[in-house]
Order: structure tokens, then C-alpha cells, then sequence
């Protein structure tokens, strides 16, 4: 399994699948490469499947602390590794935190994607919260502050609960990603680093519909994290997308997403 290395930082990937069509798909917050397994093995036949661990998951290291990654720097970097692996155009597939990564590449290569594969994804909308605890300097040292001192994370937890500011789903979501020193320090940093990945929804619809590229959107029915209404600021601007809702909450996702795939798969074959 190879590693690409750009800004002095390690991306971790593998290569998957014998299709004759090029995919790059990007996994979610708390996951791996391995977590697109069952959904490359579905597409292998009809794509070669590249997935990536996101920096600070995985395999992959970003060196450079809470220094942001710019959406310039990861247009260079991917620049790169298009050209070392031989990849004119591609197709894109982002699930959750990696739907800021497809959309990052989307924007900086509109003219090579032949795909867009949205699942559940982020960077479409970004939440009151995200943007609270990433922006402005003062809130970012009192989110670090909560982050690194589990006890005030969890008081500040009961009160949103005990307020209902925060859905008691998302609730769940966040408390399962901040349970050990080591997930914390990877949700502040994550956040941190990835701060700067935002996008005008508007333009990118422009993109998709100017070149045609096909959308297809992927949504859990019981998803509280990522929901159908906040994906309207891009549907409602492709009009010619393909909106696909199963039976699945957030987590459970991206296999739902490959058991669809299978029951396609086997559709076609008993033709």
C-alpha cells in the first residue's frame, strides 16, 4: 500500500478494483481506506478504485500541527498524484468528512471529473457549531480547552442535552468520537486543519452543470448528522441529479451504500 508525500506530510492510499474507469473516493471522520472495502469490491468491475486516509486517520500524517490545508496546497498535492499515477480523468466519491475532500477536488479539477458520487456528505452545509468551534480565535482555545479535558467536554454535553440545543443523535455521534485522548486530539485537528475546506455552493453547481458531470447523492433516511435538508443548497441547483435515500442512519451508511450496489449488481445478472 502505497504513500504519496506532498508539503512535507504522508497520504496513505490504496489501489483496488480492474475497471477500465478511475475512481477516488475519500472515507468519513473516524475511519480508514478499509472503510470503502465493501463498496470498492462492488465497483471493481467497472472501476480501478483509489482510496485515501485522510490526514490525521490512518496511515496518512500531516506534519505542519494546526497549520490549515489550503484547498491551493491540496490542488498542488493532487496535481502531483495524478501525475505519478498516470490519471487523466476520474470519478469522485466522498462519504461525510471525505465529501469535502471530493468537493475540493472537484473544484480544483472540474474539467477531468467524469462522476460525482455524494454520500451523506459534508461540506456541502456547514453547521453553526463547526463554524463556532474553527473560527473565530476565541472559541477555537475554548474548544481545544474542551476537547483536551474530557470532564468539561462531558458537562458541556449534559447541558446541550439537558437544553436540546444539540439533537440527541448528533449528541450520541459526538460522544462516540470523543471517548479517548486519542479521538479528541483527532477531532480538534481535524477540524482545525480542515478549516479552510468551504465552498460557494452555487459556483460549484455551475461546474456540474456546465460539464455535465452526473450526481448522484446518497442519503441514511435515520441520519441525524447529515440531512436532507441541508443538501438542498447543492440539489436544488443540479437539477438532473440522482437523489438515493435508504433505510440507514449516519454510521451505518457506506454499507447500505454497497448492499444497494450488490442488489443492482445482482439485478442485471439474472437479466
Amino acid at each position: 500500500m502505497p504513500d504519496f508525500v506532498f508539503q512535507n506530510s504522508q497520504l496513505h492510499y490504496t489501489r483496488t478494483g480492474t475497471g477500465s474507469e478511475i475512481l477516488l473516493a475519500f472515507h468519513g471522520f473516524g475511519q480508514t481506506h478499509a472503510h470503502f472495502a465493501s463498496l470498492a469490491a462492488q465497483l471493481a468491475d467497472r472501476y480501478t478504485v483509489y482510496t485515501f486516509d485522510l490526514f490525521y486517520h490512518g496511515h496518512s500524517r500531516w506534519s505542519h500541527r494546526e497549520q490549515p490545508l489550503t484547498k491551493a496546497q491540496w490542488r498542488q498535492g493532487m496535481e502531483s498524484f495524478l501525475a505519478q499515477e498516470n490519471i487523466g480523468v476520474f470519478a469522485l466519491a466522498g462519504f461525510s468528512l471525505g465529501g469535502k475532500f471530493a468537493l475540493a477536488t472537484l473544484e480544483a479539477f472540474p474539467e477531468r471529473v467524469t462522476e460525482l458520487i455524494l454520500i451523506a456528505p459534508d461540506g456541502v452545509k456547514t453547521s453553526f457549531w463547526y463554524s463556532l468551534a474553527t473560527y473565530p480565535s476565541w472559541t477555537r482555545r475554548l474548544f481545544r480547552r474542551v476537547v483536551v479535558r474530557p470532564g468539561e467536554f462531558q458537562q458541556l454535553a449534559r447541558l446541550m442535552r439537558r437544553l436540546r440545543l444539540v439533537d440527541k443523535g448528533v449528541l450520541r455521534f459526538a460522544e462516540s468520537q470523543m471517548n479517548t485522548r486519542e479521538k479528541r486530539h483527532r477531532v480538534y485537528f481535524s477540524w482545525m486543519v480542515f478549516r479552510d475546506f468551504a465552498f460557494d455552493m452555487e459556483r460549484m453547481a455551475d461546474e456540474i452543470n456546465r460539464r455535465h458531470i452526473p450526481l448522484t447523492m446518497f442519503l441514511g433516511r435515520y441520519d441525524k448528522i447529515i440531512t436532507q435538508a441541508n443538501m438542498t443548497r447543492l440539489l436544488k441547483r443540479v437539477p438532473h441529479h440522482r437523489l438515493v435515500v435508504l433505510d440507514s442512519g449516519h454510521s451505518q451508511l457506506l454499507e447500505a451504500v454497497a448492499e444497494y450496489y450488490a442488489e443492482k449488481r445482482a439485478v442485471k445478472n439474472d437479466k
